[in-house]
């Protein structure tokens, strides 16, 4: 019997896919870094802990196809019941120019964070840092996140945006400046911000036990390392990510949905700038 949604009839099961994203945790819970503890204890804080569960199933069978992040949105594909994919979107409003310029002064003042973010790490001091300057890092409401997905459950966040949320987090643990990205600084323009400040920051300087004075290391200090190699499945800002933003054209073409047919313009057109 067909449901009211598409022809399909609903089977309760998903279409089991090969290559998909799983989650790197097989039992328990899934964030390991307070970082991406905080964004799932903020996320099941909403009542979502039924969803999140379902969701957390769909994370570890490999059912997310493809998860990319962007200035203030993040977009997984995730394989349900129906032969379609849905399209699985979380939004978090980005912070203005002037904020991250306020933002980016107050760490410029703390060595030590500067030096945790360089190693990987994202100090727990940092949420202060945000929330002295009136910003939080982390949502603390639900009015703070818009999501949505192409299928037909009517609550959210439904499974497949649950699923997308413990990846997220699961992004969050390898690489804590993908939750800046997601603010609106990749890596690269915050270090790049922070070393064109460090000659007009103050603060103290911060020596350690195990490590030289700062004043020995200023030529090296705020020169960024290798950046950390992307989460599995984890693409930042692909050449197609627009596609995924925008509502889907209701065309096809030859039995192809236009979208799809665009994707290997918009990569190409990137292989030529690159």
């Amino acid at each position: 019997m067909a449901d009211w949604y598409g022809g399909f009839p609903k089977t309760g099961k998903p279409i089991r896919v090969e290559g998909g994203i799983k989650a790197r945790s097989k039992r328990g819970e899934i964030a390991q870094t307070w970082w991406s503890r905080r964004f799932i204890e903020v996320l099941e804080s909403f009542g979502m802990g039924g969803r999140l569960q379902r969701g957390k199933n769909y994370a570890r069978a490999g059912q997310v196809l493809n998860l990319t992040l962007s200035t203030s949105v993040v977009v997984g594909l995730v394989q349900g019941s129906r032969p379609q994919p849905y399209r699985a979107r979380i939004g978090i409003k980005a912070f203005t120019p002037a904020e991250w310029e306020q933002v980016e002064q107050a760490l410029a003042g703390q060595a030590l964070y500067a030096a945790k973010l360089l190693a990987g790490e994202m100090p727990p001091e940092i949420e202060e840092v945000f929330a002295g300057l009136g910003l939080e890092l982390f949502p603390t409401t639900m009015r703070e996140l818009t999501m949505d997905c192409s299928c037909p459950d009517w609550e959210i966040p439904c499974k497949h945006l649950a699923a997308t949320c413990y990846l997220l987090a699961e992004s969050f643990d390898a690489d804590p400046f993908q939750i800046l990205a997601w603010r609106g600084r990749s890596r690269e323009e915050l270090l790049d911000r922070l070393r064109s400040l460090r000659g007009t920051a103050s603060g103290p300087a911060v020596e350690t036990d195990d490590a030289a004075p700062l004043s020995e290391s200023l030529e090296t200090f705020w020169t960024a390392p290798e950046p950390p190699v992307p989460p599995a499945g984890l693409e930042s800002t692909p050449p197609d990510a627009l596609l995924d933003e925008l509502e889907p054209l209701p065309v096809e073409i030859g039995g192809e949905r236009a979208i799809d047919l665009l994707r290997p313009a918009y990569r190409a057109m990137a292989a030529r700038q690159a």
